[in-house]
């Protein structure tokens, strides 16, 4: 039925036509197209489709089948749009869901995981400075050496504190990037305090230099991971 032409249309009749007015129109069809009325207006294919129109149509049985036939392919022409408007509504909620749900894991790992981070980190990444003014004092006085010490063990919990944060929640992948460099700005910051706590073991100044150029490290790499959240936030 898909395929074929709609005998209604061949004829040029309303499918509500009656018998008399199908009669009269496929008469009058045939007088214009037959080769025998007009040879400039033959045309046998056409001939062809209005009596096969007309074979079904003039028919009352045979008709009857044919409306039958229509409507079932109408049926299932309303059946297939809907089917396909419902998939595509299915389609637009879950893709809406998916993003939705993406929107809040970015949200719920911001204000977690990053935001927690970022202010440890900064409390960490700014304060060394001023030790190092505060220690180059006297390097060897014990009172210095011994606060220089307090502040190493206290950025070590933060750090801590840091590190668990980091690992509480997986991050979305579309801050892969951003937790990368929190990630590895942690890790300097562990290999940086490493360094200078050998300081008042030995004093050597070699390690105050090395981790002090550890935080630096450190320092750009949390800056990039603030550059890269600026989208999010």
């Amino acid at each position: 039925m898909a395929n074929t032409t709609n005998h209604y249309e061949t004829l040029k009749v309303s499918p509500n036509a009656s018998q008399a007015e199908i009669k009269q129109a496929y008469r009058r069809l045939v007088k214009i197209f037959h080769p025998d009325s007009n040879q400039d207006s033959s045309q046998p294919e056409q001939i062809i489709r209005i009596n096969a129109a007309y074979e079904v149509l003039g028919d009352v049985q045979n008709r009857r089948n044919y409306d039958q036939k229509l409507r079932q392919q109408s049926q299932k022409t309303t059946s297939d749009r809907q089917q396909r408007t419902a998939a595509a509504q299915q389609r637009y909620q879950a893709t809406r869901q998916t993003r939705r749900y993406a929107d809040e894991q970015i949200e719920e790992w911001l204000h977690q995981v990053y935001q927690p981070v970022n202010r440890l980190l900064f409390s960490i990444l700014t304060s060394l400075q001023e030790q190092i003014e505060k220690l180059a004092a006297d390097p060897f006085d014990d009172v210095l050496l011994e606060e220089f010490q307090d502040y190493l063990n206290a950025c070590r919990d933060d750090l801590k504190q840091a590190q668990m944060t980091f690992r509480s929640l997986p991050n979305p992948p579309s801050l892969a990037r951003v937790a990368a460099h929190l990630y590895y700005c942690l890790n300097q910051i562990g290999d940086g305090l490493d360094e200078l706590e050998y300081f008042p073991l030995n004093y050597d100044e070699s390690y105050l230099h090395t981790g002090q150029e550890m935080f630096r490290i450190a320092t750009r790499l949390h800056y990039e991971a603030q550059d890269s959240v600026g989208a999010y936030v």
